[in-house]
């Protein structure tokens, strides 16, 4: 009963009161202690950087770009990427992990933002130093925005995968592909236009791309990720071979708690690359 009443009073209050700009209230009481209690942040533009706009056309696929500064090399690389919407009823974009062969730590998606707020980013490098960079976006209505038209469509259409590669490949270079999913990443915050009930939370929640058996990019996801997820990230080929995304799907009680959850289903995809 009380998520029933959290969820419909989210659904009421839209569009929320506006975040100012420059409100770190979620940041500092609770996400900071809860992910990164007793680590140095340096917030810097030196390791990493987001980019989002800052008026967003669409609060329910809202693209945000985060670029590294330094390459994937096994002496020292970005092994971990943490994305936050800080003032989203669950905040917690993903947990992006890397790897040398990634070649670039970069990583390009589209978000869902439900209310004025920082999209914050925090690198972890292989040394075990952090770094931390935002960007504040106007938005709001994102996490309960209706699902689209034809829910039963997207239902069959259920982990049906797209790869594309970037041409002009060379062999040791990082080259960028884009892995679109289809899924509707239902929230659990949106209600259907037809029956007026609030669907309940159905997201991908785990996400693992390699090429020739070898990690590129780990990802455990949350909500916030958009219908239909999207994702660029950069591969080195060093032959042809097979580029594989696995990923899995998961069912939650509460669109703010993962203390109930039912896993789902599972599925993989392979995309061969010539060179």
């Amino acid at each position: 009963m009380k998520n029933f009443l959290f969820i419909l009073f989210c659904l009421l209050i839209q569009p929320e009161i506006a975040k100012a700009e420059g409100d770190e209230a979620n940041w500092n009481n609770a996400i900071k202690s809860q992910f990164f209690a007793g680590k140095n942040l340096d917030e810097t533009q030196s390791l990493i950087e987001v980019e989002a706009p800052y008026r967003a056309e669409d609060p329910a696929i809202v693209p945000v770009k985060i670029s590294s500064k330094i390459p994937q090399t096994p002496a020292r690389y970005i092994k971990k990427i943490w994305v936050f919407v800080d003032n989203n009823p669950f905040p917690l974009v993903g947990e992006f992990e890397f790897f040398p062969a990634s070649g670039k730590a970069d990583l390009a998606m589209r978000v869902r933002v439900n209310t004025y707020s920082n999209i914050r980013a925090i690198a972890e490098t292989n040394d075990g130093q952090f770094s931390m960079s935002k960007k504040f976006v106007k938005a709001s209505g994102g996490c309960s925005a209706p699902i689209g038209a034809d829910l039963d469509e997207a239902m069959k259409r259920l982990g049906k995968v797209k790869f594309r590669v970037d041409e002009g490949i060379q062999p040791g270079q990082p080259v960028q592909a884009q892995l679109m999913i289809s899924h509707p990443n239902i929230t659990g915050m949106q209600m259907d236009q037809m029956t007026r009930y609030v669907r309940k939370s159905h997201f991908i929640d785990h996400l693992k791309v390699s090429f020739n058996n070898q990690p590129v990019l780990q990802a455990k996801i949350d909500i916030a990720i958009s219908a239909d997820p999207n994702f660029r990230f950069y591969f080195v080929p060093d032959k042809p071979g097979e580029l594989k995304a696995e990923f899995s799907d998961v069912s939650c009680d509460s669109p703010i708690s993962r203390a109930l959850c039912k896993s789902g289903n599972s599925f993989s995809q392979q995309f061969s690359v010539a060179q």
